[in-house]
């Protein structure tokens, strides 16, 4: 167990440091960040000063050494509009990015594991149907598409909830419920059909004919084996939940890291950027991290090989 961890670190660490390249040499194919900082009415020989006293005219190669040292240290400069520490200020945002990470993926377990169950236990029934067209409808919706329709329904209409900020749970509910419904069709698909394959196997049939109560059969064994796909999937998902989280914080003006690097790609502050992108893919690395153990520990065969 000890080797199949190390081996997932080191490739953690190497999706790491690749994230961090094709970020850098993104930004750098965006454009000379001078040409924001400095009024319209400046000369080239400002420009050129500027450029020299902030390290753009030195070689690519030497720009994203000297990125990559601060980077392993947590520096990764000061906001070009902002005085302060770029890793200061996406630190600032983290927390609500986390908590509506995890209030949205909470709500779309809650959503997707008892459907997704249900849905193969009745297959075939009026419940399947239904747990059907819910997956494929709310895989079809545009994420901010639902988020504006929560507003207006239950913001506006109904005035039970807040129509943006951020503070108390009110406020959480609506951007939770957009993220979770935009990520429970999928999880709640891949559980159906996890379940259906577990349920036609051997062991459950032989503790069917043991005598075992239905809700031990479904619950101690179908449960239990699917839920390797089931991590597996929520793994994987955690990098389309970040991407849902930059469209669910700008509809609702959630002040979380993904509105934040929304706004500074506008405005060219690299290093901003540069952080946000980093940090976001390296919890979406821990994220996956953890998913590939979960799976090694629930599943041997995974793990010896």
């Amino acid at each position: 167990m000890r080797t199949y961890v190390v081996r997932r670190l080191l490739q953690a660490l190497l999706v790491c440091w690749g994230i961090s390249l094709i970020t850098f040499l993104i930004l750098w194919l965006k454009g000379d960040p001078t040409l924001l900082l400095l009024p319209i009415e400046a000369t080239e020989q400002e420009r050129q000063d500027l450029r020299r006293a902030m390290g753009f005219d030195d070689p690519l190669v030497v720009q994203y050494w000297r990125f990559l040292k601060r980077a392993v240290r947590g520096d990764f400069g000061r906001s070009f509009f902002v005085d302060q520490p770029a890793l200061e200020l996406i630190l600032e945002r983290m927390p609500a990015t986390v908590q509506l990470t995890v209030a949205g993926l909470g709500i779309s377990l809650l959503l997707a594991i008892p459907l997704g169950a249900l849905s193969a236990i009745k297959r075939g029934s009026l419940l399947d149907t239904f747990v059907t067209v819910f997956a494929l409808t709310g895989q079809a919706m545009p994420i901010f598409w639902l988020g504006i329709m929560l507003i207006i329904v239950f913001a506006v209409h109904l005035q039970l909830f807040p129509v943006s900020g951020y503070g108390t749970v009110r406020h959480l509910v609506l951007p939770a419920l957009t993220l979770g419904w935009f990520l429970a069709p999928v999880t709640m698909r891949l559980t159906r059909s996890g379940m259906l394959d577990v349920l036609q196997q051997d062991y459950i049939r032989t503790a069917r004919a043991k005598g075992l109560p239905e809700r031990a059969v479904i619950f101690k064994h179908a449960l239990k084996n699917a839920g390797i796909s089931i991590i597996t999937i929520v793994g994987l998902q955690f990098g389309q939940l970040m991407g849902g989280a930059v469209v669910t914080e700008t509809v609702f003006a959630w002040p979380g890291v993904a509105s934040l690097a929304v706004t500074s790609i506008r405005n060219s502050d690299f290093p901003v950027v540069q952080a946000a992108v980093v940090c976001l893919a390296l919890i979406i690395v821990v994220a996956n991290l953890i998913s590939d153990v979960l799976i090694g520990f629930l599943d041997p065969r995974i793990r010896y090989d």
